[in-house]
């Protein structure tokens, strides 16, 4: 099933049931005082926030949904059944924004219930209409249409930790070795297509879609790429010991953070100096020398390929996402 974070439904709460005419029928009248029950309410439209990140997928091909109407008013006062809500499971980190009002709702928690659209009041039996002076009213109400519109739903991650850099940077590879979530890997320049998520001693780490130069304006996967990395807690900022010039290479993501605001510029970031095992160790803290004199924050080394490294770097990072 293809990952979707970016989905337009149309969605309806339910109409409230009308209100009736009734009489109270006994043995010594065909037709004594008024007992029309009022309408039940709609249901709701409610968003349910689930741990599955692929849940806007349900609504790839599926765009119209509807809430139950309200039943109409019983006999002797009783209330017609209140229409029962639709659930829309949505994944945590979701933002829903009814398009026609701007109304914006967040799912930040597993089991989170949202009505984003309340289902319409039900109708007055005639009963309600009754009084000192009017002893036989034919008085009634219709229930209320429900509330309803087209939404948009979009996925921000939430994760402990995200990964970011130029595509081959290695954090795909990176993610793998830390956790187990077998991210795909390339071989080539090419931004990952989804973000995938991984385990980390129960932190959660997210493999962010590789950046490009001009992704604040749009291009390649652009808002996408910095959308999901708004709700990340620490930024693991990777550059690859291949690059030629390390320094531009780092300047250029943080020129993409910068330009599309947000805050993205002031979360904490650690900077890593991915693929280590590539070049001999003297070029490597070259780079690395070079990279913490230019942008006067200290540079962490690691290799998949190097046990001990990597090791190092967990514990690195273990201790940073606890505090």
């Amino acid at each position: 099933m293809a990952f979707i974070d970016d989905v337009i439904i149309e969605a309806h709460a339910g109409r409230g049931g009308d209100g009736v005419v009734r009489w109270l029928r006994t043995k010594e009248t065909a037709r004594g005082g008024p007992s029309g029950g009022d309408g039940g309410h709609g249901g709701d439209v409610v968003l349910v926030g689930v741990r599955d990140l692929a849940a806007l997928s349900n609504y790839r091909f599926e765009k119209y949904f509807s809430a139950e109407n309200g039943e109409a008013g019983k006999n002797e006062l009783k209330r017609g059944a209140n229409g029962a809500d639709i659930e829309l499971a949505v994944p945590i980190g979701t933002l829903a924004q009814v398009i026609d009002s701007e109304e914006e709702y967040e799912i930040t928690e597993e089991g989170q219930r949202v009505s984003i659209f309340r289902g319409g009041a039900g109708g007055k039996g005639n009963a309600r209409f009754k009084s000192s002076t009017h002893q036989n009213p034919f008085e009634y109400t219709p229930g209320k249409e429900g509330k309803s519109g087209k939404v948009r739903l979009t996925l921000k991650l939430i994760a402990d930790a995200g990964l970011i850099g130029l595509p081959n940077a290695g954090k795909s590879s990176l993610l793998n070795a830390l956790t187990r979530a077998r991210s795909k890997v390339g071989a080539y320049p090419f931004t990952t297509l989804e973000p995938s998520l991984g385990d980390f001693y129960g932190y959660i780490l997210a493999d962010i879609p590789g950046l490009i130069e001009g992704a604040s304006e749009g291009r390649g996967l652009g808002i996408k790429f910095l959308k999901h990395v708004e709700r990340t807690g620490i930024l693991l900022h990777l550059i690859s010991s291949e690059q030629e010039d390390p320094v531009h290479t780092y300047q250029e993501v943080r020129k993409e953070l910068e330009a599309f605001g947000h805050g993205l510029n002031e979360k904490r970031e650690l900077v890593v100096l991915s693929k280590t095992d590539l070049l001999d160790r003297e070029l490597v803290e070259a780079k690395r020398l070079e990279i913490e004199k230019e942008i006067g924050k200290q540079v962490l080394l690691v290799s998949i390929n190097d046990q001990e490294q990597l090791k190092k770097f967990a514990d690195t990072l273990t201790k940073a996402l606890q505090h």
